[in-house]
């Protein structure tokens, strides 16, 4: 999948936002949540393999706790080492009382360290868009680059997910579309209590409409699509089944709530290494073919196997994702012999 560059567009009622040249796809494999409480826990996250972290200001912080949570936020994004990784805020909704002032203490306290601003719960356009015009006031303010500051959008109830299409649409400054399944299974008083599992006495995938519809409305806006967490933390397996599920779809990654989550959602959503130098293999195949030397056709033989543009395509989303996760080619081609 392709990064193109978004347009300045202007938020209804709003002024443009007009977005820095930034990777919107950024490797999202596992995105590992932490309490914004816990200076322990923050503190043990920045040496993990993790992709993306996201300090949680939301459902991981207790009322009483939020306010000095978004303080110990700020500390260590501004002190800690995250390299390598995706660094994310997550605030709470805009139906609390807290939501402005997480974000404005967060991004004006440590804006420059910070990659993404989460928001759960979205259930409107209007809702990102309130979102990216406050981002835009603390950038302008604070002399911040206007628009870097991501957003990432949680859907978690049946609303969000019937105005999904829209709320990919409405800021350049998305870049992922989550699923939220916990509270999106209570919303629609789902049959079951295990977070992520098929409810009983259903015989088919229970997730599977809602997975789509977020997949189709990231990709058509050419974003990443997220799974949400998979509560039973030392059930491996369990959480390998359901990665998998998602993956299979096409999902960029999923949310890991404990380190044992960490390595299995990095190997689930990476190609194997055959799938890799396979796909290195199509894109090396399909550019010698259609090459002058190669004959300038528009299909050719690699192996068994004919490869025509739709491989190329194909080949480039497996490519893009064993690049993005560091693998290496184990495999060269070869010019066939004439």
């Amino acid at each position: 999948m392709t990064a193109h560059p978004a347009p300045a567009t202007t938020p209804a009622g709003g002024t443009p936002s007009d977005p820095a040249p930034v990777n919107r796809l950024r490797p999202r494999r596992s995105c590992l949540a932490v309490p914004g409480s816990n200076p322990r826990f923050l503190e043990k996250a920045q040496g993990l393999p993790a992709d993306q972290v996201f300090l949680d200001l939301e459902d991981a912080c207790a009322p009483l706790a939020k306010p000095e949570a978004r303080h110990t936020i700020v500390k260590f994004l501004n002190e800690g080492d995250w390299t390598g990784k995706t660094r994310v805020v997550r605030v709470n909704d805009w139906t609390t009382h807290w939501t402005y002032r997480d974000v404005v203490t967060v991004v004006e306290g440590a804006g420059q360290n910070l990659d993404c601003i989460m928001l759960p719960k979205v259930q409107s356009a209007e809702q990102v868009v309130a979102l990216d015009l406050l981002l835009t006031q603390i950038e302008k303010t604070m002399g911040f680059e206007v628009g870097r500051i991501g957003i990432e959008a949680q859907i978690e109830n049946a609303q969000g997910l019937n105005n999904v299409n829209a709320i990919a649409q409405a800021s350049p400054r998305i870049e992922t579309i989550i699923f939220g399944p916990a509270d999106f299974m209570a919303s629609i008083n789902m049959k079951s209590l295990v977070v992520g599992e098929q409810p009983p006495g259903y015989p088919a995938d229970a997730y599977h409409y809602i997975l789509m519809k977020i997949l189709m409305a990231a990709r058509a806006n050419d974003l990443q699509a997220i799974d949400g967490p998979y509560l039973q933390i030392k059930n491996v397996d369990g959480f390998r089944a359901v990665a998998g599920r998602a993956a299979a779809l096409g999902f960029d990654g999923k949310w890991v709530l404990h380190p044992g989550q960490v390595e299995a959602a990095n190997e689930v959503f990476s190609p194997s290494q055959e799938d890799y130098d396979h796909a290195e293999l199509i894109l090396d195949a399909y550019e010698w073919c259609t090459s002058e030397a190669g004959g300038k056709k528009g299909s050719a033989m690699l192996g068994d196997e004919m490869i025509d543009e739709a491989s190329r395509k194909m080949a480039l989303v497996i490519a893009g994702k064993g690049r993005a996760a560091g693998m290496q080619r184990t495999s060269k081609f070869e010019i066939p012999e004439a």
